[in-house]
């Protein structure tokens, strides 16, 4: 049986690694690939390279950013005392798509979890709290998957920042099991506007 040269199945050892695709996808896509190199497989490489040499974490929220802090933590006017909460930044990004939050970010970087060993340190919950304290928080908006990982989350935070500010989570609109980053904007501009204390 032919193979592949040595460079192309370690091409396609890396691509089946990402999320939904496996070897028989990772296989395709990379032949895809191969076939437009001058259209597709240059500038992707070249855009990898780009990523990979600037990318980085926010050193405020966690938000993904070429610099040491992002625009939306720079800019004066995110400074509203609102801090939206979220498990990754696809959920961040999801909620910058739907534009119905103004306010500032907190990325936790996934959510408690005592099945694999996810605990507060894990996550960027003291972080969490330390910003509330320093930046004069008043709300603090648990935007978290409505699992029950998420959820567990979500009450441990609301006891942490218990009488430090106000805490709220999204309401209606987000469905059980469901993930921000799959919603339209529509539900999350639904659940934004209708978010209730915990």
């Amino acid at each position: 049986m032919h193979e592949a040269p040595r460079e192309i199945e370690e091409l396609i050892d890396l691509m089946a690694k990402l999320p939904g695709l496996g070897p028989r996808s990772a296989r395709r896509a990379v032949l895809y690939l191969i076939r437009k190199r001058g259209i597709l497989l240059h500038p992707l490489a070249d855009a990898m390279h780009a990523v990979a040499a600037t990318a980085r974490e926010c050193v405020v929220c966690g938000n993904v950013t070429t610099s040491e802090i992002c625009e939306i933590c720079s800019s004066e006017k995110r400074a509203t005392g609102e801090l939206c909460v979220v498990e990754d930044v696809a959920d961040l990004w999801a909620m910058e798509r739907a534009g119905v939050f103004k306010g500032r970010y907190h990325v936790l970087g996934g959510t408690l979890s005592a099945l694999d060993a996810v605990g507060p340190e894990e996550l960027r919950i003291p972080k969490l709290v330390q910003r509330v304290a320093d930046e004069g928080i008043s709300e603090v908006i648990l935007a978290l998957n409505a699992t029950i990982d998420g959820q567990t989350t979500a009450h441990y935070i609301a006891e942490e920042l218990d009488g430090r500010c106000d805490v709220t989570s999204l309401a209606q609109g987000v469905p059980i099991g469901g993930e921000l980053d799959y919603l339209d904007d529509g539900t999350i501009t639904a659940a934004m506007k209708a978010r209730k204390a915990l």
